[in-house]
């Protein structure tokens, strides 16, 4: 279904009805109707919807789009996507997408705002720098240069026309505001992440950071859906993309196809690692220590990201803090 579209369908497939609802009316046919699977395309309001009809004593499944794509016969309208859903949802093998709950909701708005904010703030910096660079005064990328281009602006030395010096002045004040409203929003994700006990687990491994847990615990599933570590890390699109045919294996780059947000985070972490192992040297004999001896850094960086996210599935099905860091045993 979707919001405005119905499509029913019985165990053999066969079609019971096609409605097109309100959203009203589409609560009051469900709150009437037998308990039944409700199937639904993953979108911004389906775990809402999917927890309105948990709460009516219907069964809601959640689908994400790219796995509906391909059971659209034709053309593409609101009664075919519906009943693409209704397919593809009988298919003994689909996967679907878990439920989120209104705490795991609310934490995603505070992870989402403060990217927000971050991609604003980098973007007022970058201006504040194109603007002074055309008037021959340079600095280098990122915010920890700040403060030198804060420097040019506010000394009354500097060859600028007053114009351009009360423009910038007023980007340095808009970063600053940025700022202090991201450092509100880090003692909001701190004071969350020590709250929880599956943060404060997460946190444990070397890597994993306040926002990295909180991350974890909002956007990824529980971890009993996958079968092992590696299911997990290839879920976060950790492993090697393959096109292997005709009994060739054949393995590219990593896929890329899972949740971003967490595969980003973990790389960072994991450069973290890599960047501390380099300036203090990593232990000998370890894993990591072979592997930096003969790869490229970021290839490292992703490859400690894949043993991460295995780490984790272990320490949160086990209910277990971490120990034995992988990266020093080999």
């Amino acid at each position: 279904m979707l919001p405005d579209q119905l499509h029913g369908a019985a165990a053999d497939g066969s079609v019971v009805f096609r409605k097109k609802l309100s959203r009203l009316q589409f609560c009051r046919f469900m709150a009437g109707h037998p308990t039944c699977i409700v199937a639904m395309e993953a979108c911004g309001s389906s775990h809402y919807w999917s927890r309105e009809m948990a709460r009516l004593g219907h069964q809601a499944k959640l689908i994400a789009p790219g796995y509906v794509k391909p059971f659209i016969k034709r053309h593409k309208n609101d009664a075919a996507d519906a009943e693409a859903i209704v397919e593809a949802a009988q298919r003994p093998t689909m996967r679907f997408v878990e439920t989120k709950s209104e705490e795991q909701q609310s934490r995603a708005i505070v992870f989402r705002t403060r990217e927000q904010l971050v991609n604003q703030r980098t973007e007022l910096v970058n201006a504040l720098r194109a603007h002074l660079y055309e008037f021959g005064h340079v600095a280098p990328q990122g915010i920890g240069h700040l403060r030198r281009l804060a420097e040019v602006v506010e000394d009354e030395n500097t060859e600028l026309p007053e114009l351009v010096r009360e423009i910038c002045g007023d980007l340095l004040d808009q970063i600053d505001q940025l700022t202090g409203r991201l450092d509100a929003l880090k003692k909001t994700i701190d004071a969350l992440s020590r709250k929880g006990e599956t943060s404060q687990r997460l946190q444990t491994m070397p890597g994993v950071g306040p926002i990295a847990a909180l991350a974890i615990e909002t956007f990824a599933p529980p971890m009993e859906t996958f079968k092992c570590g590696r299911d997990f890390a290839a879920w976060l699109g950790l492993v090697p993309l393959q096109k292997s045919t005709g009994g060739k294996q054949r393995r590219g780059k990593t896929s890329k196809m899972g949740q971003r947000d967490i595969r980003r985070l973990l790389i960072v972490g994991a450069m973290a690692v890599v960047q501390c192992a380099s300036r203090k040297g990593a232990p000998e004999g370890s894993w990591l220590a072979r592997i930096m001896a003969k790869k490229p850094r970021m290839l490292v960086a992703i490859a400690l990201a894949n043993k991460m996210a295995r780490g984790i599935w272990a320490m949160l099905t086990k209910q277990e803090d971490y120990r034995n860091p992988a990266m020093v045993r080999a």
